[in-house]
């Protein structure tokens, strides 16, 4: 995953046909599941947050389109476990 933040936005775009500048927050996650970028736009310009895990991975929610809470992003950040009623994800530090 070696885009910036001109190739996330194509993605948002193109792929995902959402507005980067709509002051939603993207998560990209890479194929090995051990880094993540966050992609968000703020008033004054675009923010790229990266976070990469030296062990574990992140745990992916689903390939595509795919809508979380504030609080599943704060915890999937974070490398907190969550579990839901019907299904069981992992985020591992």
């Amino acid at each position: 995953m070696r885009k910036g933040f001109n190739g996330l936005c194509g993605i948002v775009t193109n792929e995902l046909g959402r507005t980067a500048h709509s002051g939603e927050v993207f998560v990209f996650i890479n194929r090995k599941n051990n880094q993540m970028k966050l992609l968000h736009w703020e008033s004054g310009g675009f923010v790229l947050y990266y976070k990469r895990l030296e062990q574990g991975t992140f745990a992916k929610i689903k390939e595509g389109k795919v809508q979380i809470s504030w609080s599943d992003l704060v915890l999937m950040v974070e490398g907190i476990q969550v579990i839901k009623s019907n299904q069981k994800r992992r985020f591992l530090r």
